[in-house]
C-alpha cells in the first residue's frame, strides 16, 4: 500500500514540521472534513485522482496551518455491503463476515511504513508520515468544533459515479455521462443507442462506461475528425507479389505466370502446359512461365508457339546425292533410275544384270553406272574367230597380214565429272621374252585427246584420263601393243579394244 506521504513534495512555507531534525516545531492542526463528504463513488473521468490499479479514488481534505491539503484515499464505505463478485478499492479491504469495506491500517501492518523518524498516522483509505512531536487535531471542517463524529451517509453503489449524495433530500447527482436510474443509482448512459454521439456516417459508435468513442470502419484510420483510408500496402501487406490498394482494403496481385493461392496473399506457378496448351507441339512448365519445343524436322516461328517446317534441302546441296525432297517434318533423298538408295542420302549403282535385264540368249549382259548394254557373245568378226571369251584371234597369216594377232575385247565404265587426272586402265604383255622390246600406244578413239598412255615398266602401261567426261557416253579405244623381237628380227602386234562407258551422274 502506497503511503500518503508521497504526494507530499515539499513543506508548507514557514513550516519546520517535516524536518528530520529535533527542533521545536509548532503545532499542525489537521482538519478532516465531515464524512458526509466522503463518497463511495469515482469522481468523473475527467477530474477522479487514479490509483495504481486504475480505479477512481475520492478525495478527502486536510488543513495544515491554514493551508489545504488534498490526500488521495479510498472509499470510505465501512458501511457498504457489496456481493461477492464486486472488489474494493486500494487502502481498504473486504470483510466477508460484515460483507462490506473496511479500512485497512497500514501503519499498524507495516512497521516502518514512514521512514526517517516520521510517525504514521491512519486515515481512511491510507496513511499519513509526519514529525513525531506533530500535534494533530482532526476537525469536521468548522474551527470551533471539534466533533469528530459525522452524521451518518446515505448508502450509495460503489460502482455507480456520482458526485453528491444528500441522505435528506434523496437526490444523487450523477457525473457526466451517467444518469440516475429509479433507485437512485447512477447508470451509464448509452449515448450510441440513444444517437446522441458525434460519430459521422462513416465512423462506429462504441459506448464506453461514461463516454463513447468513434472509430472508422476497417480499412480506415482517423485523421483528426475524419476517417481516411489506410494504405495497407505501404505496411505490413504479406503480398508475395505485389499489393494493389482499394478503398478500405487492399488485395494481392501476382506476376504473368503465378496466380494467387488459397490465402490469397501467396503466389504459386501456374501451369499453362495443362491448362491451355498454348504451344503447337511440345510444352514445357517452368517457374512463372513456359517454353515451346518442336517435334524434329520444325522449328519455332517467331511467335514462339507455333511451329513452322523446316526445309532441310535448303540447308546444304549435300544433304542428298542426288535430289532431296522436303516434307513436313523431314526431308529424302531420292536417286535416279538405275540407282537405289543407299541407308539415308547415297544413290548405288542397281546391278541390272542381276536384277533383270532384256539381253538375249546371244548377247551379254554388261552393267555399268546408271545402267547397263547387251553385247554380242561373239564379238569377232572376219578374219577373226572366238578362240576364248572376248578374245578374237586370227588363224590364217596371209588372211590377217598387216593387222593385229589378236583383239580382246574389254568393258568398263566411269563416272561423269570425274576428276582427272585419273589412272582408269592398266595394260601389260601377257607372254614376255627376254629378246623382245614391248612398244604401247593408242592406235584409235582418242580424237579428243582425252587419254594418255603412260608406261610404268616394260612390259606395262597406264590409261589415264587427261580431261574429265560429262555422260552418259559410250568411247571405244584401241590400246595396241606391239612386240619387236630382236633376236628373230620379226614384229607383231596385239590390240586390246576397249568399250568405256561414262554414266549419266558423278556416283
Amino acid at each position: 500500500m502506497a503511503g500518503i506521504s508521497e504526494f507530499i513534495k515539499q513543506p508548507v512555507e514557514g513550516d519546520t514540521s517535516f524536518s528530520p531534525s529535533n527542533k521545536p516545531i509548532k503545532p499542525i492542526k489537521l482538519i478532516k472534513l465531515p464524512q458526509r463528504e466522503t463518497t463511495c463513488s469515482p469522481l468523473p473521468h475527467s477530474s477522479a485522482a487514479m490509483t495504481s490499479r486504475g480505479l477512481p479514488q475520492t478525495s478527502q481534505t486536510f488543513r495544515i496551518r491554514h493551508q489545504t491539503l488534498i490526500i488521495l484515499s479510498g472509499l470510505n464505505c465501512d458501511s457498504l455491503r457489496l456481493s461477492a463478485a464486486q472488489q474494493c478499492t486500494e487502502g481498504y479491504e473486504y470483510d466477508p463476515i460484515k460483507e462490506v469495506c473496511k479500512d485497512i491500517d497500514e501503519c499498524a501492518l507495516v512497521s516502518d511504513a514512514c521512514k526517517g523518524g516520521m510517525k504514521c498516522i491512519n486515515h481512511y483509505g491510507g496513511y499519513l508520515c509526519l514529525p513525531q512531536n506533530a500535534q494533530i487535531f482532526v476537525s469536521d471542517g468548522d474551527e470551533s468544533s471539534q466533533s469528530s463524529n459525522p452524521a451518518p451517509q446515505s448508502p450509495v453503489n460503489p460502482l455507480n459515479p456520482q458526485t453528491r449524495s444528500n441522505s435528506r433530500a434523496g437526490d444523487t447527482r450523477c457525473s457526466p455521462g451517467f444518469t440516475r436510474d429509479e433507485q437512485n443509482f447512477c447508470q451509464d448512459v448509452d449515448e450510441c443507442a440513444q444517437a446522441t454521439h458525434t460519430c459521422t456516417a462513416d465512423q462506429t459508435c462504441f459506448n464506453t462506461r461514461g463516454s463513447y468513442t468513434c472509430q472508422c470502419l476497417p480499412g480506415y484510420q482517423k485523421h483528426r475528425d475524419q476517417c481516411v483510408d489506410r494504405n495497407e500496402c505501404l505496411l505490413s501487406h504479406f503480398c508475395m507479389h505485389t499489393c494493389v490498394n482499394t478503398a478500405g482494403s487492399y488485395h494481392c496481385e501476382c506476376n504473368d505466370g503465378y496466380q494467387l493461392a488459397i490465402n490469397n496473399h501467396s503466389c504459386v506457378d501456374v501451369n499453362e502446359c495443362d491448362l491451355a496448351q498454348p504451344c503447337q507441339h511440345q510444352c514445357f512448365n517452368l517457374l512463372g512461365s513456359y517454353i515451346c519445343q518442336c517435334d524434329r524436322g520444325y522449328e519455332l516461328a517467331p511467335d514462339s508457339v507455333s511451329c513452322v517446317d523446316i526445309d532441310e534441302c535448303a540447308f546444304s546441296s549435300y544433304m542428298c546425292q542426288y535430289v532431296c525432297m522436303n516434307s513436313p517434318g523431314g526431308y529424302s533423298c531420292t536417286c535416279p533410275d538405275g540407282y537405289q538408295l543407299q541407308r539415308t542420302r547415297m544413290c548405288q549403282d542397281i546391278n541390272e544384270c542381276e536384277t533383270g535385264h532384256e539381253c538375249r540368249e546371244d548377247e551379254m549382259c554388261w552393267n555399268y553406272y546408271g545402267g547397263h548394254r547387251c553385247y554380242p557373245k561373239n564379238p569377232c568378226q572376219e578374219p577373226y574367230v572366238q578362240t576364248a571369251e572376248n578374245r578374237c584371234s586370227c588363224q590364217s597369216a596371209g588372211a590377217c597380214r598387216g593387222l593385229p594377232q589378236s583383239i580382246v575385247h574389254k568393258y568398263m565404265s566411269i563416272h561423269s565429272e570425274r576428276s582427272v587426272p585419273a589412272d582408269i586402265f592398266q595394260i601389260q604383255a601377257t607372254n614376255i621374252f627376254p629378246s623382245a622390246h614391248y612398244t604401247f600406244r593408242i592406235k584409235a578413239g582418242n580424237d579428243g585427246g582425252e587419254f594418255f598412255l603412260r608406261r610404268f615398266s616394260s612390259v606395262g602401261a597406264m590409261l589415264v584420263l587427261t580431261q574429265s567426261l560429262e555422260g552418259p557416253l559410250e568411247l571405244i579405244l584401241d590400246l595396241e601393243m606391239i612386240t619387236q623381237h630382236t633376236l628373230m628380227n620379226s614384229r607383231s602386234s596385239s590390240l586390246l579394244r576397249l568399250t568405256l562407258v561414262v554414266g549419266p551422274y558423278a556416283f
